[in-house]
């Protein structure tokens, strides 16, 4: 008989941004499947997410992996469930509309490493501030890359529970790092960033280091913000060989600008300014190769003859990627697109 350990993973009910919580349950002889893990419940009361009268909400496990930092364990992702089996009013996972994974995500994640000690980046002195940005973006050094011990055994954890990471680098600002994920599937994207999110939070805790998701955390100071960049496409984008039906796509964004940037991330207001390689938040706006837009169209596309993804600049650090892929594929779908060029 082998007893194994499975870390029941949800997203709790705080606004404007949730968090993660987790707790263990130890089962016998587990086959590792994510169809032999059981429904379990929590106390909602202590999550924001129900009264200490009815206070039981439930977790329906949706992602499984093994977990490398614990002998014999996993991970498992889960939504958050009310009593009567349907989804809780903070599950935005239930909110995709993507069944048949035809939209794949890749999403960009930004953080930076915190010093709670002198709360402040890492890197950043004690008093005053280092270096002007510049000399940190994807660099390498002890005068410019901080807390990459951190960085690398994050990747390996993931690496090994089979996350799929397609990078990482070291971002503009000191102490600013990114991970990048992808996924066949809008609901496993999102699944696998908050995994990796998990991950990183529970390295960071043996250093002593935090790790801040605000997409502004140095204020209008001249450093870059933290932003979780959504690279998305279909079978049309991935296909159609056509330029006006990327525009037409595009252009199904500008009247949604509210809509997005309610589900972008709380305090994205102080990070899209026009400055710092974003968009303002007011404005919309795409162009090819254009990292000061709303939404990029990769030069990578336009090579391929439009074939191929869009990214949209906006979304950001602390953003949930369940909702932000639902509004993303909720404008996509809406674009009447001439099935005869989108083959």
């Amino acid at each position: 008989m082998s007893r194994a350990k499975l870390e029941y993973i949800w997203l709790d009910g705080y606004v404007p941004t949730q968090s993660l919580r987790s707790k263990t349950k130890i089962v016998t002889d587990f086959s590792g499947k994510l169809e032999d893990c059981e429904i379990w419940s929590f106390d909602g009361s202590s999550t924001q997410q129900a009264e200490g009268n009815s206070s039981d909400c439930l977790l329906k496990p949706v992602f499984i992996c093994p977990d490398p930092q614990r002998k014999n364990a996993y991970l498992v992702m889960c939504e958050v469930m009310n009593p009567d089996g349907t989804p809780h009013v903070s599950n935005g996972r239930a909110i995709i509309d993507d069944d048949d994974n035809d939209f794949w995500f890749g999403f960009e994640q930004e953080y930076f490493l915190w010093n709670p000690e002198t709360n402040k980046p890492l890197g950043f002195p004690a008093n005053g501030y280092p270096a002007p940005q510049g000399q940190y973006y994807c660099s390498v050094g002890a005068n410019n890359a901080y807390g990459r011990e951190i960085v690398e055994e994050h990747l390996d954890v993931c690496l090994e529970a089979g996350l799929n990471v397609e990078g990482i680098n070291a971002e503009v600002a000191a102490g600013q790092w990114e991970f990048q994920i992808f996924a066949k599937g809008a609901a496993e994207a999102g699944d696998q960033i908050w995994v990796a999110r998990y991950f990183l939070e529970r390295i960071c805790e043996k250093y002593g280091i935090s790790v801040n998701w605000h997409p502004k955390p140095l204020g209008q100071l001249d450093w870059n913000g933290s932003g979780m960049h959504a690279n998305f496409s279909n079978s049309i984008l991935r296909s159609c060989g056509d330029k006006g039906t990327y525009e037409s796509i595009c252009e199904a964004f500008r009247p949604v600008v509210t809509e997005h940037i309610e589900v972008y991330g709380a305090h994205n207001d102080q990070r899209l300014t026009g400055k710092h390689e974003t968009a303002s938040i007011t404005d919309f706006s795409y162009g090819v190769s254009d990292r000061g837009a709303s939404i990029r169209i990769p030069i990578g596309t336009v090579e391929r003859g439009w074939k191929g993804w869009l990214e949209d600049r906006r979304p950001a650090s602390n953003g949930d990627p369940y909702k932000i892929a639902a509004r993303i594929i909720k404008t996509v779908k809406s674009v009447e697109v001439d099935t005869a060029v989108a083959v």
